[in-house]
């Protein structure tokens, strides 16, 4: 009989051998015990970036401009676009850390695992609706946006600026969706547990 790897053990960021500079820097080991402190745990995207810490500053910077900044967008509303943009594209890591965050910032474990599951069922305002339908639209058929559907979230209340900002949580998670999968980035298993 195989053996098999311990539940708790721990398993590589990534399919790729790709070995952490060492010693990391200290910037960078500053920023991974502030998420060991906040999280309980270095998120293995950030472990996964680093190989290459030029890579790894310039994914938590245009990480953190778009997802804790200043926005028209809540950071709730982000993080559905995460959560739906990643489920459409089945993208196993960030359906799991992102559903995580989802979960956490809403207080309803029921939404992050709808807009996981199917963002058509949740309980939705419309103007989250219009906002999870554009960004949807704009991962299965991007060349299909129109000035039609930018006028349907002008309708419901967002900006050209909200706009911008719904385009580009989207775009960035597009991205990172195909890394993920293309390296097969496993989730801490300790998103599976939060939030519940």
């Amino acid at each position: 009989m195989e053996d098999t790897p311990h539940k708790d053990a721990p398993r590589p960021a990534t399919a790729l051998d790709l070995p952490a500079v060492s010693p990391l820097p200290p910037e960078t080991a500053a920023y991974f015990a502030i998420c060991e402190e906040k999280l309980g745990m270095v998120p293995n995207v950030l472990r996964a970036y680093a190989f290459d810490i030029n890579k790894l500053n310039a994914f938590t910077a245009m990480y953190n401009d778009l997802m804790l900044a200043d926005s028209g967008l809540p950071k709730l509303d982000r993080e559905m676009i995460a959560v739906v943009v990643s489920s459409i594209n089945r993208c196993w890591y960030c359906q799991v850390a992102h559903g995580a965050a989802l979960r956490a910032l809403s207080h309803d474990p029921a939404l992050g695992e709808a807009l996981v599951m199917n963002y058509r069922v949740a309980t939705l305002s419309p103007k989250q609706r219009a906002m999870l339908d554009f960004a949807a639209k704009l991962t299965k058929a991007c060349d299909e946006i129109e000035e039609e559907d930018r006028a349907a979230l002008r309708a419901v209340g967002f900006s050209d600026r909200d706009i911008w900002d719904i385009s580009a949580v989207t775009g960035f998670f597009n991205m990172t969706n195909r890394l993920a999968s293309g390296t097969a980035m496993e989730p801490n298993a300790a998103y599976h547990g939060m939030a519940r």
